[in-house]
């Protein structure tokens, strides 16, 4: 019984960590990546864990974790360390912000990150799409960590914009992370100073709905 037992949890660890083809974790390429994954808890805009995140990893396709290896080593050289707030998203997920977005309850994270912006009108406006990026697996929202960017992620706010009036401090803060970002092959999104998307993406007519889980740890 015990073996039985045994060979059932290996088996289900197994299929933890199992990807699709062409996909990896960025820990397997740069652990040193700070990760802080909010979708996979209670901790977003939502105000619940959103569905398809069962783990606080960051997956991407091969070549966009590689390129954010090399956007790390050099930030090492220098002291400094990217932290993500999210990578690869599942479409199911995409479809959960849409119905959540058609309930006028659910407003306690109103204040933090949509203070100045009707919940129904986050879609209409563009702080959230209804096909997005992420699902493609070569998008990634980040920030150099420590560093201020006068909003904070995920602030649906047109001073999220990348050329928005913030501190000079900060403005200089998000023009040294595009910069960097589209140095190593990333494409800035100049609605959301957070978001980069691989130039030369694997699956850019693709979109992919498998669940983000823990890698197997050995």
């Amino acid at each position: 019984m015990i073996a039985i037992l045994q060979a059932t949890l290996l088996a289900l660890a197994s299929l933890v960590a199992a990807l699709p083809s062409g996909f990896t974790y960025l820990a397997s390429f740069a652990p040193e990546i700070r990760q802080d994954i909010g979708y996979a808890t209670p901790d977003n805009f939502t105000g619940a864990r959103v569905p398809g995140y069962n783990a606080p990893d960051c997956i991407l396709t091969l070549p966009a974790a590689k390129a954010l290896a090399r956007v790390e080593r050099m930030l090492l050289e220098h002291y400094l360390t990217l932290r993500v707030y999210d990578c690869y998203r599942p479409e199911r997920a995409v479809r959960a912000f849409i119905a959540w977005s058609k309930r006028p309850s659910e407003l306690a994270a109103k204040a933090r990150y949509f203070p100045n912006v009707r919940k129904s009108e986050l879609f209409q406006r563009g702080y959230l799409a209804e096909s997005s990026a992420h699902s493609r697996g070569s998008t990634v929202d980040l920030t150099i960590d420590g560093l201020a960017m006068g909003t904070p992620y995920d602030f649906f706010d047109p001073l999220s914009r990348g050329d928005a009036p913030v501190p000079t401090q900060a403005r200089a803060n998000r023009t040294f992370l595009a910069t960097i970002m589209e140095r190593y092959g990333f494409k800035a999104d100049p609605t959301e100073w957070w978001h980069f998307t691989l130039v030369r993406e694997p699956y850019p007519k693709r979109s992919f709905n498998f669940p983000v889980t823990a890698p197997q740890r050995r």
